[in-house]
């Protein structure tokens, strides 16, 4: 009696569910004075062995068992499919028996006993070989039903603890992925970001998203494993998969074995062992299927990891919608910011337009009167030159509202108004461009790549002298050549011996 309570208090003893099982069946061989014990855990669904502990074997002689029985088979099939105690004085007799690996040890005396959690069969205890000779008694049986009872309410309470965690470990994953999708990153970084955190998460070998083909078919866009993912991004399930039916449908799919599965024709498979197919949608929006492979011979996936994995999938498609909506938010924001500089460029052009009118409607009454033209002529002039201005100002302002807001420029034209845009946020006014000429077409590549070397040493030499109020910057481009100009209205420091107060004017020439 002394030595069951102690096993009874010892069981209780641990949380984590692998030490209190170990525990379990080390406390069951003690208290039954056994050479040898195992603690079978059987899945139900399968009405298999997922994992056996056992204590009292070597190191050798655990490996020389070549892999994890099956459970369907032998006593250890017996006791799955009929859970009730079983003791036998020779095991080896018994016709239900099937023999031991090769250099494994002999037993012939043997005892088991299954363990519930609840209402469920969670396992088995096996116990072989009584120390000292002679078989199992029924008061080593009677003992061994009572350690098995406890050790259902230690293994609840163990799955409880570590669900609570693997929930908490889930959960806080969700936010990290929503939390980084919804801080603007772009949607390949986005899916990529589901399916590394997943697989870290379920403890998988790979973390895959595939996504629908035009062809019907389905193609992984997005690939997370330990190491180089290969060949994995690209790979496509072919229409008329059998397993692409319940994708297209938004069906999860739990395969116990990726490399044997019928349903599984890519060629990936041969590497995988147990997987989950989880639909990524959102209000009946399906973005795709998050696939989360492990190894061959890894354990299966139980009930447990199914749930939390499904709804990390739910939340991670609902966060990547929002994310997507998001971003047409910014998209619609600069659209409509946009719009509102194209209508402050229309009152500019039209107020100085209008003033032009003014100066021509002037100067045309005073010719009417005056003596001599020349005067006339002059102001005509400059009205001209306003209005030449004016339109060469238009269309630049036009060109770089039709670019793309997030697309890096690949005209020359688009390139001169980047860097001349990056100046004006250093400078506080943006300088003003013209261009004459067809300079997309006419400038190479090395020569535009020159210009614009010469344009930022140009600006940031006009950033340099003070009282800087406007800069004006001119390319001029002819089939023979092209010409650089910026002109700016500030001054050097005075005392300096280049000191002046006329425009600075830095100008380039190339010939073509």
């Amino acid at each position: 009696m002394p030595v069951l309570l102690e096993a009874v208090l010892s069981v209780g003893s641990e949380l984590e569910l692998h030490a209190t099982l170990q525990h379990i069946v080390d406390s069951a061989t003690e208290l039954c004075g056994a050479r040898y014990g195992a603690l079978g855990v059987v899945d139900p669904e399968r009405a298999r062995l997922t994992e056996l502990l056992t204590t009292g074997l070597t190191e050798a002689e655990r490996a020389a068992i070549p892999r994890l029985p099956d459970g369907r088979s032998g006593l250890l099939g017996t006791l799955i499919s009929d859970p009730r105690p079983l003791l036998l004085d020779d095991l080896t007799l018994d016709p239900r028996s099937v023999g031991f690996p090769p250099h494994h040890p002999a037993m012939r005396a043997f005892l088991g006993v299954p363990i519930r959690v609840h209402t469920e069969v969670f396992g088995n205890l096996y116990l072989a070989e009584k120390r000292g000779g002679g078989g199992f008694s029924d008061e080593d049986l009677a003992l061994l039903r009572v350690l098995a009872a406890q050790a259902g309410i230690a293994i609840g309470n163990a799955r409880l603890y570590e669900t609570a965690r693997r929930r908490e470990r889930w959960i806080e994953g969700a936010a990290a992925v929503t939390t980084t999708l919804l801080a603007g990153r772009p949607a390949a970084d986005a899916l990529m970001c589901v399916a590394e955190r997943a697989r870290l998460l379920a403890d998988a070998a790979a973390g895959v998203v595939l996504q629908p083909t035009p062809e019907g078919g389905m193609e992984i866009v997005a690939a997370s494993t330990h190491g180089d993912p290969g060949d994995l991004v690209g790979t496509a399930i072919a229409p008329g998969s059998p397993v692409l039916v319940q994708l297209l449908g938004g069906e999860p799919v739990f395969i116990d074995d990726s490399a044997t599965d019928p349903r599984m024709t890519t060629h990936v498979r041969e590497r995988f062992g147990p997987s989950m197919m989880l639909p990524l949608q959102s209000g009946g929006q399906l973005i795709g299927t998050l696939a989360l492979p492990r190894e061959r011979g890894g354990p299966a996936y139980d009930a447990v990891d199914r749930l939390l994995a499904s709804q990390f999938a739910s939340q991670a498609a609902l966060a990547l919608v929002l994310a997507d909506a998001q971003h047409d938010r910014e998209q619609l924001a600069v659209y409509e910011d946009r719009d509102r500089i194209a209508r402050d460029l229309h009152d500019l052009v039209v107020q100085r337009l209008f003033a032009t009118e003014m100066m021509l409607e002037s100067t045309r009454r005073r010719s009417s009167n005056a003596p001599s033209g020349d005067t006339v002529g002059e102001e005509l002039g400059r009205a001209v030159d306003e209005l030449d201005s004016t339109i060469q100002e238009v269309r630049t302002a036009i060109f770089a509202l039709q670019q793309p807001p997030t697309d890096a420029p690949t005209t020359f034209r688009g390139r001169v108004l980047r860097e001349t845009g990056g100046a004006g946020v250093l400078l506080g006014f943006q300088p003003s461009v013209q261009f004459t000429g067809a300079v997309d077409a006419l400038v190479p590549d090395g020569v535009a790549g020159d210009l614009l070397s010469a344009l930022r040493g140009a600006l940031a030499a006009a950033h340099r002298r003070s009282r800087v109020t406007s800069i004006e910057v001119e390319v001029d481009a002819t089939p023979t050549r092209v010409r650089l100009a910026v002109t700016d209205d500030g001054r050097t420091e005075p005392g300096t011996p280049d000191a002046r107060d006329e425009r600075g004017t830095t100008t380039w020439e190339s010939a073509l």
